[in-house]
Formats: C-alpha cells, structure tokens, sequence
C-alpha cells in the first residue's frame, strides 16, 4: 500500500516541502510506503478545454500528466502540499488540478469509478505569507474539489504568516500536526485494509 505525497510549491525545501515530508515520515513510520512527485520537475500542460476526454474521461494530451494520473488512480492516499499564491494555489497545482478534468468526466458523465479505494483518506497541507483566512479558503476550495474529483476524503491543516525559507521551522506545532497526519492516514488505511474500522476524524 502506498500514499502519493505531492509538492505543488516550485520552491524546493521550502515551508510547503518541509510539512509534506513531515507527512509522509508519518506514513512510513506505520510502515507504509510515501511516494513523493513534484510538480515543478515535471512537464504538466495546462488543460486546453478541448472535450478529448468527453468520450473516454482519458486525457489526450501526452505528458507527465499521464504519470500522475496513475498514481492518482492506484494510490491509498493522498497528500497534497502547495503555499498559497495570491489567494490561491500554485500555478503548478493549479495546471495538475485542471488536467484532472478528464477523470471529473469519467466519474460524473460516463458514470465510471475513477479511482482503485474510493473514499480513501487525503490531505491537504497550505502554508501563506499572509494572515488573511480568507486566501487560505479560497486554496482549500480548489484543492475540495480535487480530492472530491479523485473520490478521496478531504481534510486540511494551513499555516499563515509565513513568509522565509524554512519559517515553519519555528512554528511550535507544524511540524508535529504534519507528521500526526500522516500517521492518521496511514492507519486508516491500515485499519480499512483489515477491517478494523479506525475512524478517519
């Protein structure tokens, strides 16, 4: 069994990094495995709109997509971590998110089970400059609809004020909550494989 832990922030080991691989140490500290993918590294077009999936839900632009698309489809969990950008989620995020259209057809139009474990547990981890909740609910909004286009249960943790290189160092429960939400995700998952139940709140 795996988690998917993905990096939305083009910034490597910044905020957002350092809190996804506080997760995903939780995943694998119950002895799951955590694959990590990292959208500035890869090559995401935007979505072009044009209904090539209306028949399928199968995208038919050819590029790291498809990869990403795999991993979406097969994982037991998912982790999305991105800092916020004028509101919003990263451009990076954001062209994963709207590529994800074609599986938002599968499931609503062609009537298809999109993923392997529908109902399994996510996450979704923002890290702001700015105090304002407002830019951290508009992130989340993005980020609900993506987790519910990809039959995966939603739950957040965010952080505002921060704004270095490594800042969230210094908070004194980040890095904490992150880890304990991985562990959580991970023993549901271990819980619903053996049927023991673990509640996912």
């Amino acid at each position: 069994m795996a988690v998917i832990g993905i990096l939305g922030s083009p910034r490597i080991g910044g905020n957002s990094d350092i809190l996804l691989e506080e997760a995903m140490r939780g995943v694998r500290d119950v002895g799951l495995e955590a694959e990590k993918v990292v959208l500035s590294e890869m090559d995401i077009r935007p979505c072009r709109e044009c209904d090539g999936c209306q028949d399928t839900g199968i995208c038919i632009v050819e590029d790291d997509m498809q990869e990403v698309y795999r991993l979406l489809i097969d994982a037991d969990g998912v982790i999305l971590a991105s800092p916020i950008f004028f509101g919003g989620v990263t451009a990076q995020t954001k062209a994963m998110v709207d590529r994800c259209q074609c599986l938002w057809v599968a499931k609503h139009l062609l009537k298809l089970q999109v993923v392997r474990k529908p109902g399994r547990p996510g996450l979704f981890i923002a890290v702001g400059s700015m105090g304002r909740q407002s830019h951290f609910q508009c992130a989340g909004t993005t980020a609900k609809a993506f987790f519910a286009t990809i039959d995966t249960e939603y739950s957040e943790i965010g952080y505002l004020g921060i704004e270095g290189k490594g800042d969230i160092l210094k908070h004194p429960t980040a890095l904490k909550d992150s880890y304990n939400e991985g562990r959580r995700i991970a023993l549901v998952i271990t819980g619903l494989s053996r049927g023991l139940g673990i509640s996912t709140s």
